[in-house]
This record gives structure tokens, sequence and C-alpha cells, in this order.
């Protein structure tokens, strides 16, 4: 028997799926205080929550034998994720459950400000009858750019043109298949997309390249007129330049369910000053259909997390260390290494990745493609991403992972060789470890090269002339910047080379665009594992 205890309000259907498992025993306490929690965490085996209960490293060192932490919703910020993963506890969360509730307040937002639906009630509300103040504009035939077309961007998108729409997106980590199946033109280049809306909506998660992605640039170049939906995450624009915008009527109109403060301070505040303004407090999952969608899943997920069943959600879960893995630690990391540096070096939108496995690490080829997905997948995505749940991942985004194995291979006995394909373009990469314990990459496209795989890595091609490792090295040098090492690959004399430069400190844009400008330089890209 299972004690399983809920400290956050869910939905009945939940708990029915709970109660109806005879191996289940729950205790329903949605209002549990916290220190009355911690006096009785220790009896329970499962613990559900939402966002009011912190799973902290104070109540896991009392849950003694607590096997599951089950968050109903996406985010898992509540969550001591390193502690559960140490003490060897699954968190399983439910992304994609408040899809649908997620989309349709972004297209009530949309209509609220096209129609001036807010200010038409608001002037009712007090006794207006004005009907001549509230001409609006229709959704048909519109451009509506989705910047970001996952789970949610998708249904926008349906959405849009059932209305009649002409919907283009960007998402460089989406497979052009996928636009074509959804009647939806991907475009390549940002800007194109801000240049071309009529209506920009943001679907895409909040990471380190998305954070304030919309700022003063690109409110400069969308059209006059704009109308601005973010019902995504606070933090992916810039909401001082939105002030600026607003304030020289840039934007038609603007509907908001996400701050980068919440509740949001007096500087989002001056937001609400303008008119043309639709607001909601981040309600896009407060549908009782999400709701019970959450309920649902977290319930099944726990059900089958305590039964011993593979969970593809599973937040963290690293695998089981058995007899020989130890061996092949080098090789693990070296496949996540040979992921982040795909990414990095030649983007994260490939529809097929080939996984080669060569020598005696072949029988362990699934942990060392999970470590690669993860490495993969983890520099575009603001959810956790790790070795359980990768695969899962990147099936979801239409990525084909096909896998081989060969025995040893010719210039090194155990090799990871892995080959993205996508827009019409190859990469290969590929390494090994020395001595089976120091990861160095060794393959990058068809050039033989040895990187160590840590740190900043300035990866260039250039012409195969004289003198370019002395133009490269006094600019660096001119902003204070120390090479630790080198490392170069070519194919023939002459023609053109790779090089590796490890540095002791990050390049900024403008020295990477100072770098751009050494005419014998064909590219340069800088990557940091």
């Amino acid at each position: 028997m299972f004690k399983v205890l809920i400290t956050d309000d869910i939905s009945p259907k939940g708990i029915e799926i709970l109660n109806q498992e005879e191996s289940i025993d729950i205790d329903y306490q949605p209002e549990i205080k916290w220190q009355e929690l911690l006096e009785i965490v220790g009896d329970y085996d499962a613990i559900i929550t939402r966002s009011r209960t912190p799973v902290t490293k104070e109540l896991l060192d009392r849950a003694t034998k607590l096997k599951v932490i089950g968050r109903a919703g996406v985010g898992v910020d509540n969550v001591d994720l390193d502690e559960a993963s140490r003490r060897g506890i699954l968190v399983v969360n439910t992304p994609g459950a408040n899809t649908i509730g997620a989309a349709e307040i972004s297209i009530a937002h949309m209509y609220a400000v096209l129609r001036k639906l807010h200010l038409a009630h608001e002037s009712m509300m007090n006794g207006e009858w004005n009907r001549k103040k509230f001409m609006g504009e229709e959704l048909d035939g519109k451009v509506v750019g989705i910047i970001g077309l996952g789970n949610v961007g998708s249904q926008v998108a349906i959405r849009c043109k059932a209305a009649g729409s002409k919907v283009i997106a960007y998402d460089p980590y989406i497979p052009r298949e996928k636009g074509d199946r959804l009647g939806v033109e991907i475009v390549e280049d940002l800007y194109e997309l801000i240049r071309r809306s009529d209506i920009i909506t943001l679907h895409c998660p909040l990471t380190e390249e998305t954070k304030n992605m919309i700022g003063k640039k690109e409110f400069e170049i969308m059209k006059k007129g704009v109308y601005f939906i973010n019902c995504a995450r606070g933090g992916i624009v810039d909401e001082d330049a939105l002030y600026d915008a607003l304030q020289q009527g840039k934007i038609a109109g603007l509907g908001l369910d996400v701050y980068s403060k919440e509740p949001p301070d007096d500087r989002i505040r001056r937001l609400f000053d303008f008119p043309n303004i639709s607001l909601s407090p981040h309600i896009g999952a407060n549908t009782y259909e999400s709701q019970d969608n959450v309920a649902i899943k977290i319930a099944q997920y726990v059900v089958d997390a305590l039964k011993g069943k593979f969970v593809e959600v599973a937040v963290n879960a690293p695998f089981t260390i058995t007899e020989g893995f130890e061996s092949i630690k080098a090789y693990l990391e070296l496949a996540e290494k040979l992921g982040t540096f795909l990414t990095q070096y030649a983007g994260g939108h490939f529809t097929e990745i080939n996984v080669e496995v060569r020598g005696t690490i072949r029988q362990h080829i699934e942990p060392i493609v999970a470590y690669f997905l993860k490495g993969y997948l983890s520099p575009v995505l603001d959810r956790p991403i790790n070795i359980i749940n990768a695969p899962f991942i990147a099936k979801e985004r239409g990525i084909n992972v096909v896998t081989s194995t060969r025995e040893a291979g010719l210039n090194f006995k155990e090799f990871i060789k892995v080959t993205a394909k996508g827009d019409g373009k190859e990469v290969a990469i590929g390494g090994t470890a020395l001595y089976d314990k120091f990861p160095r990459i060794m393959l990058v496209d068809n050039y033989w090269i040895d990187i160590e795989p840590t740190g900043v890595i300035l990866m260039f091609e250039n012409k195969d002339v004289p003198g370019v490792i002395g133009k490269l090295g006094t600019l660096l040098a001119r902003h204070n910047i120390n090479i630790a090492g080198f490392r170069l690959g070519r194919l023939e004399r002459g023609k053109e080379a790779l090089g590796a430069l490890q540095l002791d400190d990050k390049l900024s844009e403008a020295v990477l665009h100072e770098i751009h400008q050494i005419p014998e330089i064909i590219r340069a890209k800088q990557v940091i594992l």
C-alpha cells in the first residue's frame, strides 16, 4: 500500500483516479500548514503539490519514505530538484495539460484589443451608448506572426487560420514539416516575422536566449498599428521598451497575461495607464478543463511511478548506475558535451539525428543517446531536461533519432559519431575518451581535430593561408582575452581549415563581430561547454 499526500487543491477527477487504485491510500489536505506538513510527511510515499507547497531540503529531510513528487502543473520552481535527484526521488509534472487554455486566452486577448471589447464594456458600465467610439478590426485577413510554434503556438495557429488569418511563425527549433502540416509559413528570420505581421503573439519559453528578445529594436521595426500579445512568459519582453512603444503610438492594441514581476511592480504598472491594453493576472491555465487535465495527468503519472513504470514526463530521475556504467562515465559525459556542442555550433533545429556508437561501449547505446539528447535540448528549452525525459521531448519536437552500432573503429577503438540532418544541411561530429577517462571531440564536419570539451571555445573556419592565427591572437590580445589552447584541422593544404581556440573568457558580440571582419575568416562561432 502506497500513501499519497495531496497538499494543494486539485480537480476531483484526479482524486477519483487515485481512489480507484487499490494500492493507493490518499490523504487530501489542501490547506495543510507548513509545520504540520513537516511533522507528517515522513509517512508518505508520494506527495502531490501545486505552487503553494515548497518542496525544500528541509521537507525532504523529513520525507524519509518519499519516492515520487507530483507537481500538478508545468513549473517546478517550488521543488528542490537537485536534492530530490540526490535522494533518488522521482519528480513528475504535467507539461501540455493546459495547452488549450493557454491558447484560448491568447485568442481572447487578441479579439479584445481588435474589437476594443474591454473598453466597450467599461463604457457600457458607465451608462454610455457610443457605438461609433468602438470601431474595431477583424482577425480575418490579418497576418498573424507566432513566435514559438510549440504546443500552445500550434493551437493558436489553428484558431487564427480558422478565422481567416495568414499565419507565419518563427521557431528555429521546429522542423519545417510541422509548419507544412499546420498550413503555417515558417520564416527563418525573426525580424522578417516582425516586419510582416499585423498581429504578433508570443509562445516561446523564457530562456537565456529569449530573455528580453523583444526590445527597443524589435518594436522599432514593427508596423505602426501592430497588435501585440504576450500570454507566454514575463521577461521575454523588455517592458521599458514596450512602454516607449505604447507612448509613441506604435501599438494599436496590447494583450498581456504575464509579467516579468508578478504581481506587477510600479514600473510595469505604468503600462496600465494606456487605454488600448487588455490585461489578465496570469490565468492562462485557469479553466476547468485545464485543471481537470492537470489533475488527471498528475494522478496517472504518480500511480505509474509508484508502480515502477516508465514515466515519460519525469523531470529528473537519472539512470541507476549499475555494474559496467562506471567504466563508461567518460563516454556519457562526452555524449552530453557532443549534444551541447552541436546545438551551439550548428543550431538545434535538426529533424533527424543519427547516433552511431563504435566499440565495446555500443552495449550502452541507450544511455549514450539519452545523455546526448539531454545536452542537445538543454540550451534551447527552459524546462528541466534530463536523460529520462530527453528522448520523449525529442520525439515531441519531431526529431527522428536513428541509432546504430559497429565494431571498433579504424582510428579509435571506442567512438561516438553523431550526424544531424535538417533544412538541407548535414553536420557530423564525433569523439572518444582518451584512456577511457578524458572526453575529446575529435571530428567536426569533415575535419579531424582534438578539442577538450570544456570552457569557452571559439570555433572558426578560415582560408588556409599564413597569418590568420596571428591576426586572431592580436585581436584577442587587444581585448585582453587570453588563449588557453589551440587546435587546427584541415582537409587539404591551401584550401580551408577549422580552428578551435580555447579561451579564458567569454567573447562579447562586439568582439565576435570584429573577428568576422578578418578577411580570411569564413565563419566563427562561440561555444560554451
